[in-house]
């Protein structure tokens, strides 16, 4: 190096920034992990209809969505914004809390939560098409390892295997639209920042969770007990918002396709809820199934990603604010001699 240069040579990225992303999705799937088994718990004996869990849940978090964005007195979105905004809506505010309410009316909490892990797989597709990722072969294959788990999963059932039921298509419904949710949703945290992003769904969504909840309502008044309150409190606070925080940070840290395999220790998480709270059997081939799944996770996690070249990522998703080039990319004008 010349005396006097500001060039310093290139260094290997920190660990602690590596896994960033992870750890911050890590932290988004725990408190996740908690809503099949608490869903359940809400539609037991009949005490609140799948339609009310669903939708009145969201109408909680929209209140605190409002209320934050108010206080804080954050800039409105702009043009298209809105318009992806609608898609995290649809994926994550309606669609999957609407699918997997109505599945669990029929599906044990272990079983969705094992079709449910079908979504880190869904989120990579969808993270390489529009995040402009390339993952390499060895992220593949760990990715599709652990979705093949989860297929296994899905089909074994009192120690058999059998055919699909009607709730495992609103399970998988449920994976698409929180695939698309996540995907657009990390996308749109760069720009808008984690929290602010889920809030303004949240509160875009409103006025229709509203309506729903008030048919649900109409037709059948909740009469739950107060663990089920309970339960349905912790849906609407952190289900559907406070665990959003952490997880679209780290989506929006990135690389997605890389974060969203943490996605895929849920159903461990879950299964072991499940166990310890509704008392449903963990068979050994259940849980030998999910050290497979958390594997998997971990050796998708560890793959190194190629990141695409500055040129292939279009304008739009470089923000100031994107957690990716704040900190790593210079200045262009800090050692700009005067002239």
């Amino acid at each position: 190096m010349r005396e006097h240069s500001s060039a310093t040579p290139p260094s290997p990225e920190p660990l602690s920034s590596r896994y960033s992303g992870p750890a911050w999705g890590l932290l988004g799937i725990l408190a996740f992990s908690f809503t099949v088994p608490l869903t359940k718990i809400t539609l037991a004996d009949d005490g609140f209809t799948a339609l009310f869990v669903a939708a009145g849940r969201a109408v909680v978090a929209g209140l605190l969505a409002g209320g934050a964005l108010a206080l804080t007195g954050q800039q409105r979105p702009r043009g298209r914004q809105w318009i992806r905004l609608g898609i995290v809506a649809a994926g994550v505010v309606a669609g999957f809390p609407l699918l997997t309410s109505f599945a669990l009316t029929e599906a044990s909490a272990g079983h969705s939560a094992v079709v449910i892990a079908l979504l880190p797989a869904a989120t990579a597709v969808l993270a390489v098409l529009r995040g402009h990722e390339r993952p390499p072969r060895a992220f593949w294959l760990t990715a599709a390892a652990g979705a093949v788990a989860a297929t296994v999963f899905a089909a074994f059932r009192g120690g058999s295997f059998g055919g699909p039921h009607w709730s495992d298509l609103l399970l998988l419904g449920a994976v698409v639209a929180a695939a698309c949710g996540y995907a657009e949703g990390g996308l749109l945290a760069r720009e808008l920042g984690a929290w602010q992003t889920i809030s303004w769904a949240l509160v875009l969504s409103a006025p229709v969770m509203v309506v729903l909840t008030g048919i649900s309502v109409a037709q059948q008044p909740p009469t739950g007990s107060p663990a089920q309150w309970a339960a349905f409190a912790y849906l609407g606070v952190v289900s559907m918002y406070l665990g959003f925080l952490p997880w679209y940070r780290g989506l929006a840290i990135g690389p997605m396709t890389q974060v969203s395999q943490v996605q895929l220790a849920q159903p461990a998480f879950t299964l072991c809820w499940a166990a310890l709270v509704l008392n449903e059997e963990l068979s050994w081939a259940t849980a030998v199934g999910a050290a497979a799944v958390i594997g998997c996770a971990a050796s998708a996690v560890r793959t190194r990603l190629r990141r695409p070249p500055v040129s292939a990522v279009p304008r739009s998703e470089h923000r100031p604010n994107d957690p990716r080039t704040e900190s790593t990319e210079p200045s262009q004008t800090a050692h700009t001699p005067i002239r």
